[in-house]
């Protein structure tokens, strides 16, 4: 068992509800949970088969770790660097994600529902079947993000880079808020670019209404 934390540190008193199968990752994280003052050094650790819902990894290195399954739900990863980690399937509900890079990591059939997405950075990030319902993804950064067959029920959107692949399985419903596009949008063996008026209408068909606004500079 995790030993609790006594002071008043930003851990304080929470512990896993299961630690990682792998020992080497259990052991990363007691020694963090032990010690206050420092960022948890999680790259390249596999922290499979963990229930890590409600832990504060503010500022936390998690770069290729492998996350995948595990339940994170609730838990804060402000500023948490996240890139190329493995979060297939994981439970991100209600968890913060605010400024964190999620450059080349890997989403798939991820749950972030009700999650806090602002300003977090995703360029090539695998969320195909992803469920972001509720998500606030407001000013965050989508190039080259795959989000076919993900479910972006009434996800909120404010300036997003929005370079993203859909398909006809993508649910738009409920998504509002204003987007520099294009997307490209996926249908059997053929897929076309989706910008505009054009763009608007799509998603507008589908129950979202989104407003798409002309890039005020180069974009990548």
């Amino acid at each position: 068992m995790v030993g609790q934390i006594m002071s008043s540190g930003t851990r304080k008193e929470w512990e896993p509800k299961t630690l990682p199968t792998d020992p080497e990752a259990t052991r990363q994280l007691q020694e963090w949970l032990a010690e206050e003052g420092y960022s948890l050094f999680g790259i390249e650790h596999d922290f499979r088969g963990a229930d890590l819902s409600g832990g504060d990894f503010t500022s936390s290195w998690f770069t290729q770790a492998v996350l995948a399954g595990v339940r994170l739900a609730g838990a804060s990863f402000y500023r948490a660097d996240l890139q190329s980690a493995d979060l297939t399937g994981a439970d991100l509900t209600g968890a913060d994600l605010v400024r964190a890079n999620l450059d080349e990591a890997v989403l798939r059939s991820a749950r972030l529902d009700g999650a806090d997405m602002v300003k977090a950075s995703l360029h090539g990030v695998d969320a195909s079947g992803a469920s972001f319902r509720g998500t606030r993804i407001m000013g965050a950064s989508l190039f080259r993000v795959d989000l076919r067959g993900a479910d972006l029920t009434d996800a909120v959107l404010f300036h997003n880079s929005f370079r993203v692949k859909v398909d006809d399985a993508t649910v738009v419903r409920g998504l509002t808020g204003t987007v520099f596009g294009p997307i490209t949008l996926f249908s059997g063996e053929s897929s076309r670019e989706l910008a505009g008026a054009e763009l608007e209408a799509w998603i507008g068909e589908r129950g979202g209404q989104v407003e798409v606004i002309p890039p005020s500079g180069p974009q990548p």
